[in-house]
């Protein structure tokens, strides 16, 4: 008889430890919500750009196909068709506004639901980019929009320290925009800002100047110059096809700028420099006078340290580009400068993605070297 008094002890302990472990519910108690309440969505004032304007939209009182193409409806037929497509990026472009909000959202639509490449990341392609100017003057990173979508509404950034200050978004590098608003809380302070009426820095070249593989569309040369120098820049980077093209070249003509940078080296072979570097140069001297032109030399491959050939192959296309230059100076072609490209993103193989298109890092180390000839062009 020990066994059933043992069995029933046994299992009234275990009854009640299980009731201490899952006590019966209180009758006062309220049953837990089958979803959390959600988030109110902010009230937000939306601003359409268009409204102002944006800075690296050249020819701006041609008429456009897309308000946000960066070459006007004439070049259509004229240029390449792969110029013209790739001209619908808005790569370059920038909408400066000022806000005291202590957030500020996007919304905008992009022109293809191809959101990255093969050597950029989404935000770099199809993204947007935001800095400040600080309490010095000085521009900083603030925030990116992200995209996961072909029309992308945002928070680009909130907690922002309280005060008005200017502000500076940067479009898309490797897509093109159909529309664009800038958000802010209802109430918020608001004024967009026109594009600067000073001369822009007016770049033509290949991928790297539009903007592969920059991680972030802010990062790229041509803004980082724009932000070191004050000044408005175009760009008219075309992925495989910068090729001094002489459609391209009397586009560019159209253009008062306060320099033109010649970058196409590296879509072109020594043989085709020589053909067309110096038509180029008289092309844009016939129209303006008076406009600084810069060479620059085709930046060499970073792992060109054990691939002879390739060496060889740079060593001929940069005498080619200097014997023009040279010649161009002996008929008496003033205001030419020439940047050679031996270290344009370094010697130590860190500035580039994929041996040819430069990192964040190698952008930066072709600023450096950019920025010293583009001041002496300018005459600061």
């Amino acid at each position: 008889m020990k066994f059933p008094v043992l069995l029933a002890t046994w299992l009234a302990v275990s009854f009640v430890a299980l009731r201490a472990q899952n006590p019966a519910p209180s009758v006062n108690a309220q049953p837990a919500p089958a979803h959390p309440a959600a988030t109110p969505a902010p009230k937000l004032d939306w601003y359409d750009v268009t409204k102002w304007g944006v800075e690296g939209r050249g020819w701006g009182d041609l008429e456009r196909e897309r308000w946000f193409d960066r070459l006007p409806a004439i070049a259509d037929g004229k240029v390449t068709p792969i110029v013209w497509t790739l001209s619908r990026d808005s790569a370059g472009m920038m909408f400066r506004f000022k806000t005291d909000a202590r957030a500020i959202w996007a919304h905008y639509v992009l022109r293809t639901d191809h959101l990255a490449g093969v050597n950029m990341t989404a935000i770099g392609a199809s993204g947007l980019d935001l800095y400040a100017r600080d309490e010095h003057g000085a521009w900083r990173w603030v925030g990116v929009a992200k995209p996961d979508k072909k029309e992308v509404r945002v928070e680009i950034i909130n907690g922002l320290a309280p005060g008005s200050r200017e502000y500076a978004l940067y479009l898309p590098l490797y897509n093109g925009i159909e529309s664009l608003e800038v958000g802010v809380s209802a109430g918020a302070q608001f004024e967009g800002l026109k594009p600067r009426e000073a001369k822009p820095i007016v770049f033509y070249g290949t991928s790297i100047t539009h903007g592969a593989a920059a991680s972030r569309p802010g990062m790229v040369h041509t803004a980082i110059l724009g932000r070191h120098l004050e000044r408005p820049v175009i760009n008219l980077g075309f992925s495989g096809n910068g090729k001094m093209d002489a459609a391209v070249g009397e586009l560019l003509t159209k253009i008062d700028a306060a320099v033109y940078v010649i970058d196409c080296e590296p879509n072109m072979s020594p043989t085709e420099v020589r053909q067309k570097c110096p038509p180029l140069v008289k092309q844009l001297r016939a129209a303006r006078p008076e406009t600084p032109i810069i060479l620059v030399e085709d930046r060499r491959w970073a792992n060109t340290w054990i691939r002879p050939e390739r060496q060889k192959f740079h060593d001929e296309n940069h005498q080619a580009l200097h014997d023009s230059f040279e010649a161009l100076e002996k008929e008496g072609v003033k205001k030419l400068y020439y940047i050679p490209g031996d270290n344009l993103i370094g010697d130590d193989g860190e500035g580039s993605t994929d041996g040819s298109h430069p990192n964040d890092l190698g952008f930066v180390r072709q600023t450096a070297i950019f920025e010293p000839i583009l001041r002496q062009a300018l005459g600061q």
